[in-house]
């Protein structure tokens, strides 16, 4: 009984050492995509996140929605929050939030950027 409980340890730490970074989601952003999505967050003709949100670095916030900090942790799944952005309306149909992918407002890029911008909140 012993033997067999090592040996699934064994082999649990071995797959977690050996295969965990394979099950996390790759999102590697560069520098580039980071000063997009942030330049996409905080213009008033593309994202305007700011006229709802306070965001750490931008300038005369709003407060109707609630402040962008700590995405990770609010959205631990990326695509949650990539769909929340593309079309807030699905989770919350009385949302005043814009969709901004739905709508064509951002790109798919655009979109993606904002996103890799938020994750560093």
């Amino acid at each position: 009984m012993y033997q067999t409980k090592k040996l699934v340890t064994t082999r649990a730490l071995l797959l977690l050492i050996l295969g965990g970074p394979c099950a996390l989601p790759a999102v590697a952003s560069d520098g580039a995509t980071l000063k997009l999505g942030q330049e996409v967050s905080f213009d008033s003709a593309k994202g305007n996140c700011l006229a709802c949100h306070m965001i750490p670095g931008g300038e005369s916030p709003g407060n109707i929605g609630p402040p962008l900090i700590a995405m990770k942790a609010r959205f631990p799944e990326r695509a949650v929050l990539r769909a929340q952005i593309w079309d807030a309306t699905v989770r919350n149909p009385d949302s005043i939030m814009l969709p901004f992918g739905k709508h064509g407002v951002l790109s798919n890029d655009e979109l993606d950027a904002v996103v890799d911008f938020l994750y560093t909140l």
